[in-house]
């Protein structure tokens, strides 16, 4: 875990949490911004991900053991006693929605790009292989075809992200069906809403996951206050891709407001 103080007086705290197969050094474009622009950021690797992924060949984590981790960015966040924004990428961004459900934690509002609600990609998983992972022992290996042409069409970004760590995405039967499973539950009717402030980015072109799903689970929600905004070239990766600095401002007058309404001083 790493801490990044702002420029300045703070004005928040920001916790960001990445998705699968991904690792903090990918966010530093984003984390310039939020830090000169007054805000303490939050981040880590997940578990087996970014250096830790250099001694494992398979992702096969838990939920739970996810989870633990984002507690304690979040535990690390509060400490400063300052207003905590939890900004959650990917499957971060279904790991900071199932944090919220379970935990009771001062949070003054989530920011989630293209969350993981629905899968459009399943790489070797072919059609009828769906239909029958229970079939098929939990530590059983597929790889997942998340190429990472299919995350940004922005030359920039797309450098970003191609460096040293090997980028891995060959996951567990196991790791496969426990985040289907959390997709569901989170998107049923029967779950629990979130009543905190919400931001919600997705692109037109996600060739990961399916935009219609996460707004439709934004229409269910009970938030205090929500904004939603499709953007209209991007691919997945919204903040590594070619809206990335009209997306950036959302996020920092979305934070702003929201603050504002907290009744901080915000200049």
């Amino acid at each position: 875990m790493w801490k990044w103080e702002a420029d300045g007086q703070p004005k928040a705290v920001v916790v960001i949490i990445h998705s699968a197969f991904e690792h903090h050094r990918w966010y530093a474009w984003l984390i310039e911004k939020l830090r000169v622009d007054g805000y303490h950021i939050v981040m880590g690797d997940l578990p087996g991900h970014g250096e830790d992924s250099k001694y494992v060949r398979i992702h096969d984590k838990t939920i739970n053991e996810y989870l633990e981790y984002v507690k304690l960015l979040v535990d690390n966040a509060v400490s400063y006693e300052l207003p905590v924004f939890i900004i959650g990428h990917g499957l971060g961004g279904t790991l900071a929605i199932q944090y919220l459900k379970k935990t009771k934690v001062e949070c003054a509002g989530i920011i989630l790009s293209s969350p993981w609600l629905s899968l459009q990609r399943h790489g070797n998983l072919f059609t009828n292989a769906l239909a029958n992972l229970g079939n098929l022992t939990s530590n059983m290996k597929i790889s997942l075809d998340f190429d990472k042409k299919a995350l940004t069409n922005n030359l920039e970004g797309y450098q970003e992200i191609d460096d040293e760590i090997v980028y891995k995405t060959t996951v567990t039967v196991g790791w496969y069906k426990e985040i289907q499973q959390m997709m569901k539950n989170l998107t049923s009717q029967q779950s629990s809403t979130l009543s905190m402030p919400m931001l919600l980015l997705t692109a037109k072109h996600d060739k990961i996951t399916d935009p219609d799903q996460s707004k439709k689970w934004l229409l269910v929600q009970a938030p205090t206050e929500f904004q939603y905004k499709e953007w209209p070239i991007s691919y997945h990766n919204l903040f590594h891709d070619t809206e990335r600095e009209q997306v950036y401002y959302y996020v920092r007058d979305f934070i702003n407001n929201t603050t504002r309404g907290l009744g901080y001083i915000i200049t």
